[in-house]
């Protein structure tokens, strides 16, 4: 009641500190000669916060690089094949589930309007789009029009399609609403429509989830599982990977990390922590929600000859996270395993047999169900125990990022304002400069790289060409000496089929 009741009274503090900020938001933005553009993301992230903490829902991001087993360990925390998985690129959209009486899916589609407006949006950026004539605008459904587009799209050379050595996000999302049309023409409306699969329909979801061409039409994905695993406030979701290729998929994580609690990262134990890992965890660090991150070890049994192997990465990544954060919670089991241990009885013979031959393994298997108990009774204790403190830390640092931008804003401005218009041109005009030298930075870090890369590849295929070159080594001597000299061992061959 004690927990409660302080609950209650922070929470109502946090309200009035979220409609402080709201105000003086407003207020800055109506200053003459203010750009709102600096306060549009705060106000939404405000906006955001109060409906947050009015829901009072518990959810969990399972996030981590192309496969690092974070489906896998969705359907090991439900114990049962719920949400598709399999090597590379599977989740197209952030798949949410939740615990329930019955198991349904169901899929929120878009309507024609803002499928609409998403393209036109995203088209603005093609130099080459013949736009309608006239107040007619643009509509998918019409074959003329998804032929301009498409027309549009094969014109634009590379460095309209690639931005900063990724795929141009306007490009992607028209090149998926294209893809996708055909066959979900018959599933949209004039109005969002939300589809329902039950019973053995349920996989049909799998469709949409692991297809973006057809993901790209969705606005959200909700599961009920029949499980009594997990309260019905509690909502974990299932994102893509953190270094997708498609820059669609980024975005989708970004907007549910800007309302989750708790982040469940998944490493791998095959790669360890690498770049994509670094990149995104900064960001997660800047967003002010790593301290509520539990980080897994996503042990892969075929990979481990023993558990000091295994003991050995798991040391190595907590090395190199305690570089980002102080003190990571760091887990390390085989979520493949628990999936299969919880489901033995309907596992098919590949699966059985990689279980029976995993079983072996004792010490291994050991540390992992311990690692699994420890990691379950501190997400138990993060999510139930201190619901409460789950519920609002993030908030707060949410809330503390914000003020301090505007703290920062206005030192800025009132510095300005404190001088004279010599010195306050001055120090907007050195402003400039470190902007002016920070960009000639950017450029010669970027150009020194990109010749160095030239140069490499330059080196590598001299390299290579030298190296299958006759007359500069003895590698093709002995290949074409290898095939010529080979003897099929016939012999070996004649009781076997004799006796056949």
């Amino acid at each position: 009641m004690k927990n409660t009741t302080l609950y209650r009274d922070i929470k109502n503090s946090l309200f009035e500190i979220n409609h402080d900020i709201s105000h003086i938001l407003a207020d800055l933005k109506s200053l003459p000669e203010t750009s709102e553009k600096p306060f549009l993301k705060w106000e939404q992230a405000c906006a955001r916060i109060y409906h947050q903490i009015s829901e009072e829902m518990v959810r969990v991001a399972v996030i981590g690089t192309i496969k690092s087993g974070k489906s896998t360990f969705v359907n090991s925390l439900f114990k049962g094949d719920y949400v598709k998985r399999g090597a590379g690129v599977i989740t197209s959209i952030v798949t949410k589930i939740r615990g329930s009486g019955s198991k349904k899916a169901k899929l929120y589609f878009k309507s024609w309007d803002e499928v609409n407006e998403e393209m036109e949006q995203a088209m603005t950026l093609f130099p080459n789009f013949d736009k309608p004539e006239g107040p007619q605008r643009f509509d998918i459904r019409r074959t003329k029009d998804r032929k301009r587009v498409s027309d549009a799209l094969n014109t634009l050379g590379t460095d309209t399609l690639f931005k900063n050595d990724a795929r141009n996000t306007n490009s992607v999302l028209v090149s998926c609403y294209l893809k996708g049309y055909e066959r979900v023409r018959d599933l949209l409306s004039s109005d969002p429509v939300a589809k329902v699969y039950r019973g053995r329909q349920f996989k049909q979801h799998h469709d949409f989830v692991g297809d973006q061409a057809m993901a790209v039409y969705l606005k959200d994905v909700q599961l009920e599982i029949e499980s009594n695993r997990f309260e019905k406030n509690l909502e974990i979701a299932d994102c893509q990977g953190s270094d997708s290729p498609n820059p669609l998929h980024i975005t989708m994580i970004q907007d549910y990390l800007s309302t989750t609690h708790l982040i469940i990262y998944l490493i791998s134990s095959r790669t360890g922590l690498r770049d994509a890992d670094f990149k995104f965890l900064s960001m997660i660090r800047k967003m002010g929600i790593l301290e509520n991150t539990l980080f897994v070890v996503n042990c892969d049994l075929n990979e481990h000859e023993s558990l000091q192997d295994f003991k050995r990465v798991m040391g190595t990544v907590e090395d190199e996270l305690s570089l980002i954060t102080v003190e990571p919670k760091l887990f390390g089991f085989s979520a493949l395993f628990n999936l299969f241990d919880a489901n033995t009885d309907r596992l098919s013979k590949k699966d059985q047999s990689k279980l029976t031959q995993w079983l072996t393994d004792d010490a291994l298997l050991s540390f992992s169900r311990q690692e699994t108990a420890r990691f379950e009774a501190s997400f138990s204790h993060k999510v139930y125990t201190k619901r409460y403190f789950t519920l609002i830390i993030n908030h707060v640092n949410r809330l503390r990022i914000i003020v301090s931008g505007i703290d920062r804003w206005l030192d800025l401005h009132r510095d300005i304002l404190m001088q004279d218009t010599m010195n306050a041109s001055a120090v907007i005009s050195n402003i400039k400069d470190h902007l002016i030298r920070i960009n000639q930075i950017r450029s010669t870090i970027q150009s020194a790289l990109d010749g160095t890369i030239q140069k490499l590849k330059k080196e590598l295929k001299n390299d290579t060409d030298r190296f299958f070159d006759p007359r500069s080594g003895p590698i093709v001597h002995r290949i074409v000496k290898f095939i010529n000299d080979y003897q099929i061992p016939y012999h070996e061959w004649e009781q076997q089929l004799n006796t056949s």
